[in-house]
């Protein structure tokens, strides 16, 4: 209890993913050559400078509609992979429109806050939340390849609060003592950013609890990064013992790319499932076409949809939202259009509840 205490604590002050101060400076005359050095250059390489951003986009006239305040709370962080599918002078690119720091970050919305779902609630060990029956959830790293605008966990403590800062002791511990803990959840930031060998440490400690039958992997980075697909990860999911999932997160059909498909297909030969979920978001793919195409697209590349979440209400994100109603008149529409496994159960995450709320 006393844990729990100090963790709502946390939640009572913004916590950003921690990232360098962001200074918007103009954007160099030409993009910069991309260079062959693995997914970690490609990481290192990232976007930070929205007006850069802005620039290789043929959108320089959108800067002064870029919020410098937001941007420092929250940087801009988007890898150079996916700026090429953006489309080029199109202010409303819906790739765009998931990265871009505007104003609106900066309104405060009665109904948004901090801690949206409940994390704080839930944390039973650095780092390890326990929200569903049969599953405990480790955050295991606040880094991620992209700044997604409307990121849930956009405040969560994660100095504080990541499993592998205890290099996963406590978190392991406690998963091999509780033998209703069937199912590991890796989460973030994003668990694929961890190096592979530190993945393979976690995995390793987790081989010897006998009780646990599944894990799942949800990333972004075969789908932002797919350079992260290399060779050593491949290696460590063929030979992990536990059937595995890899829930991408995927929100727009324009997502997907030959790189993106060759990515997702080397991680099939691994035998993992492949799943994605997606956030409906107001401007981005708030439209039966654009969530038709979606799940086609996904489909195309050998992933199957999973949920399609309304928006968690933390601050900072609420010009993103899209009514229930609306909502769950676009998902009757998905399905008078599509086959049902090409469908996602629309839901909501609702703090204290003992799984997803159909919506």
């Amino acid at each position: 209890m006393v844990k729990l205490a100090i963790a709502s604590e946390r939640f009572s002050r913004p916590h950003m993913i921690p990232a360098p101060t962001v200074c918007i400076q103009p954007a160099p005359a030409a993009a910069r050559p991309v260079q062959d050095g693995g997914w970690q250059h490609a990481w290192r390489d990232a976007v930070r400078d929205p007006r850069e951003l802005l620039a290789l986009l043929g959108l320089d006239a959108l800067a002064a509609r870029v919020s410098a305040p937001a941007a420092g709370q929250f940087p801009l962080r988007v890898p150079r992979g996916f700026v090429r599918r953006m489309r080029h002078g199109d202010a409303a690119d819906p790739l765009l429109r998931q990265v871009l720091p505007l104003d609106d970050e900066m309104r405060v919305v009665s109904g948004f806050g901090l801690d949206a779902v409940g994390d704080a609630a839930a944390i039973t060990a650095t780092g390890m939340l326990q929200k569903y029956r049969g599953r405990a959830l480790l955050v295991a790293t606040g880094s991620c390849a992209v700044h997604c605008r409307y990121c849930f966990r956009r405040h969560f403590p994660y100095a504080e609060e990541t499993a592998a800062r205890e290099g996963w002791r406590q978190a392991v511990a406690l998963i091999g003592e509780d033998p209703s803990i069937e199912e590991v959840i890796l989460s973030g930031g994003d668990p694929l950013s961890l190096a592979t060998h530190k993945l393979a440490e976690l995995t390793g400690a987790l081989a010897g609890i006998a009780h646990l039958k599944r894990l799942r992997i949800h990333s972004r980075l075969p789908i932002v990064l797919p350079e992260r697909v290399d060779p050593a990860l491949l290696a460590w999911l063929s030979g992990l013992r536990w059937p595995t999932t890899v829930v991408v997160h995927a929100n727009h059909a324009n997502e997907f790319d030959a790189s993106v498909d060759a990515a997702l297909a080397r991680l099939r030969a691994t035998g993992v499932q492949l799943l994605n979920q997606a956030v409906l978001l107001r401007g981005v793919n708030d439209s039966v076409d654009a969530l038709v195409q979606l799940s086609e697209r996904g489909f195309q590349a050998g992933v199957l949809p999973y949920y399609l979440h309304q928006l968690d209400r933390v601050a900072g994100v609420a010009h993103f939202e899209v009514s229930d109603d609306r909502a769950r008149d676009l998902h009757a529409r998905l399905q008078a259009r599509l086959s049902g496994y090409l469908v996602p159960r629309l839901v909501r995450e609702v703090a204290g509840e003992p799984g997803k709320r159909p919506l």
